[in-house]
């Protein structure tokens, strides 16, 4: 059984998955930074990240287990039911069919931290325009979403393809734009999560498979477990803000952590070349 200070890595990297991954600050960025100071970014902690994500993934399907229970039961005889699941169907595609043509290229030509410092950066200043600008809301409610407006939050998703953008922020803010509530802006993110990091996921378990070993069962559950109960928290912490606050927090938390990109590329805190 490995001890606490082996265990240490994956718990503070659970940690920081579980927080950034359905916020709109990018974990990607976040965990790329954190495995570089923690000198746990080699295959294994590539691999660990799928792992981790899988864990985070599972926390939205838990704090939505109701919602989700009732669509697939009631898929062949409820309206709402079917709209949901055709919406989230439509959002994935642009992801699922750009990612399949362009990923690597974008693996390739993307990953430096121009790239990720400047899709921190500008995610921040599109919040800020978002939260300022004249909000004109015509959807107030999931159920009330049209496939135009799936289709639209899909492509948005899709430009988190680019290193540092964030899905979530991607289709939360995108949301925004087209008209949709916070809390739909919100929710609709996290449900279209569930399809699309699944998918990531098991591709990546797939291209990565020969790195997996039983050696490190206990470092996955560990760092799994902690992914998890951190994701359920910023899961249910974003709902309870967005109540009573905007995205403004997440703009100016994107600028600055968009210049400790640049910093970390400058001083050489961070490889990001083997990203």
């Amino acid at each position: 059984m490995p001890d606490i200070y082996s265990l240490f890595p994956a718990i503070i990297l659970g940690i920081v998955e579980g927080l950034t991954e359905f916020l709109p600050v990018s974990s990607t960025g976040h965990l790329i930074l954190a495995g570089q100071l923690l000198g746990f970014n080699d295959d294994k902690g590539k691999v660990f990240e799928i792992v981790i994500q899988f864990a985070a993934i599972l926390a939205v399907v838990w704090e939505y287990r109701t919602r989700l229970a009732h669509t697939l039961l009631s898929i062949t005889k409820e309206r709402t039911s079917q709209r949901l699941a055709t919406n989230l169907i439509i959002a994935f595609l642009p992801s699922a069919i750009l990612g399949f043509l362009f990923l690597k290229q974008i693996k390739a030509y993307l990953f430096n931290p121009t790239v990720v410092a400047s899709a921190f950066i500008i995610g921040g200043l599109l919040i800020l325009w978002a939260e300022r600008r004249e909000h004109t809301t015509h959807t107030e409610t999931i159920d009330d979403m049209t496939w135009q407006d799936a289709l639209k939050v899909g492509f948005a998703q899709a430009l988190a393809m680019i290193p540092g953008t964030s899905r979530s922020g991607a289709t939360i803010i995108g949301g925004l734009f087209f008209g949709l509530s916070r809390l739909v802006a919100v929710e609709f993110s996290f449900f279209l999560a569930i399809p699309t990091m699944f998918a990531a996921t098991l591709y990546d378990v797939y291209k990565h498979r020969e790195l997996f070993s039983s050696d490190d069962i206990s470092l996955f559950a560990v760092g799994s477990i902690v992914s998890f109960i951190s994701a359920f928290l910023a899961v249910r912490g974003l709902i309870r803000f967005i109540s009573r606050h905007d995205f403004t927090v997440f703009a100016w938390y994107r600028i600055a952590f968009g210049m400790l990109v640049l910093g970390s590329a400058h001083f050489g805190w961070v490889d990001w070349s083997k990203h």
